[in-house]
Formats: C-alpha cells, structure tokens, sequence
C-alpha cells in the first residue's frame, strides 16, 4: 500500500501497527500469515534486519470490559475485525510454527 492510499479501519477495530519481531534463531524459509492467508516477501512485507514490516497496518479488534463479559457470557458473539500474524520458520534444521505474533508500531 503506497503513502497517499490510505487504510480503511472498520469500526471496533484499530491500526496496530506494521511491524513483528522475528522469533530468536529464525532463518529462511520463512512463511509469513495474516490470519491465515499466506503472504508475499516484497510485496505485503519485508524483511528488515529482526523485524518483518508489513506494507499495511495489522488490524486489531477493540474490546472494551464490557465487550468482554458479554462475550464471557455468551449472550452474543462478536464479529469485528481481530488479524493475527503467524510464522513459519526454519531453526536448526526444524520447522518451526510462531503463533499470534505480537504487532509492534511503526518505526519513523
């Protein structure tokens, strides 16, 4: 996504940010999942040095205490915008599987 497009974040959702660490010792290949879907190296993201920087903001859903007990109750489900970043990664020689990576925020 270039600078003058800009992101649409659906309502009860937020801009996280960009970046994920890599996990310690990772080596290529490394696959890398936006909520399942896999993603492509120089064209969603980049790898730059620790860090994969994605070329949109992951979208994170909001949840509020009182979101969250009627959740816990089950009174109604909830269905706004939530992506997870997974990694898939080599570390000696094994296959390796990071889920739910923490989004970090842009580096200006």
């Amino acid at each position: 996504m270039s600078d003058s497009t800009e992101q649409k974040i659906p309502k009860g959702s937020y801009a996280a940010g960009r970046r994920v660490r890599l996990p310690r010792g990772a080596t290529k290949p490394i696959v890398v999942y936006i909520s399942g879907i896999a993603q492509t190296e120089g064209v969603d993201y980049d790898i730059q040095g620790n860090d994969i920087v994605f070329t949109r903001q992951i979208l994170k859903e909001i949840v509020t205490k009182k979101d969250w007990f009627v959740m816990f109750l089950g009174v109604i489900g909830r269905y706004n915008l939530n992506e997870t970043v997974d990694v898939q990664y080599t570390l000696d020689g094994k296959t390796e599987l990071a889920s739910d990576m923490k989004i970090r925020p842009d580096v200006e």
